[in-house]
């Protein structure tokens, strides 16, 4: 059954759309992380403009994360006071992103600078994932007891200057590296339509310290609020929300969550990580293949600068 995507121009099957949106809210739900940073690499490759595909994803991440965002506050995961430094600076840095993926786009380099970001983030995210989970699995079988640091052992960033008292996180802080955390994955999420959970969550663990219980929902939080800006910016300033495609990926996302969360059950947090990781650089090595060879097309009726 084909449908039109009006924003995108283009003819998709029906079933491949929601198979696609299933399959990556599988993967969501088994390894607990937002779907951009697969969903876009993913629609890319089947042919949807990149503009398109970035700007349609971040609504299909609002729609994907807002249930768990609500499913952690109402058991009281999120601290509220730490995400809205991360919501606001993660706005600001949306709005930066957004500007940039317009002037890009301009220049008709927006393709290349998508490419090498996801091959450099995912290559590099996914390396030290790869390297942090065998590790664990390789003291695990050898008995080795890992302890984690508890969230009141701080490092050297705690020691910067405007410190803020976060009650729910147990911590006083410098509010300087949460304003830089939420910038960074505001401005990356939205120039690549990736919701940056799987970069918000390592952040504020292993550098803020902040307690496990409350680290997913506050990230969510973070998340939701920002990707939902992005949306908006991207439909009045870029136009690329195709609304019937972030519709069909939402539908098939949503079910595919469940049946995830369910078989992540049976797996241990070790042999999530080693899989999530060898998944992540698997779409790494795609992009940077995409970089080396020669595209079938090697022209193109784009217009550039806004030109006659």
């Amino acid at each position: 059954m084909q449908i039109y995507l009006p924003i995108a121009e283009l003819s998709v099957n029906l079933f491949f759309l929601v198979g696609i949106g299933g399959a990556v809210g599988f993967l969501s739900g088994l390894f607990g992380v937002g779907g951009g940073f697969l969903l876009t690499p993913l629609l890319i490759f089947s042919g949807v403009p990149a503009p398109v595909a970035v700007a349609s994803v971040t609504g299909q991440v609002v729609a994907a994360s807002t249930s768990g965002a609500l499913g952690h506050y109402r058991r009281g995961g999120i601290d509220l006071h730490l995400a809205l430094y991360l919501i606001i600076s993660g706005i600001m840095g949306a709005i930066g992103g957004v500007a940039a993926f317009d002037m890009l786009r301009d220049a008709g380099q927006l393709d290349v600078v998508i490419s090498v970001g996801f091959l450099v983030l995912l290559g590099s995210v996914g390396t030290l994932m790869l390297v942090e989970s065998a590790r664990s699995l390789l003291k695990s079988r050898k008995g080795v007891v890992v302890r984690e640091r508890l969230p009141n052992q701080h490092n050297w960033i705690h020691g910067l200057p405007l410190r803020v008292r976060f009650k729910k996180s147990r911590l006083y802080i410098s509010v300087l590296p949460v304003l830089l955390i939420g910038l960074f994955i505001g401005f990356v999420g939205s120039l690549l339509g990736i919701g940056g959970g799987f970069i918000m969550v390592p952040a504020l663990v292993y550098l803020l310290r902040v307690p496990g219980s409350i680290v997913i929902g506050t990230s969510l939080a973070q998340v939701v609020a920002m990707m939902a800006a992005t949306t908006i910016l991207h439909a009045v300033q870029s136009q690329s929300v195709d609304i019937l495609l972030a519709f069909c990926l939402m539908v098939g996302g949503t079910a595919g969550a469940q049946f995830g969360a369910s078989a992540g059950k049976y797996l241990r947090g070790e042999q999530l990580r080693g899989l999530l990781a060898l998944l992540v650089l698997a779409v790494a090595i795609r992009f940077g293949v995409s970089l080396i060879l020669t595209p079938a097309d090697v022209f193109s009726m784009a217009v550039v600068g806004g030109s006659q």
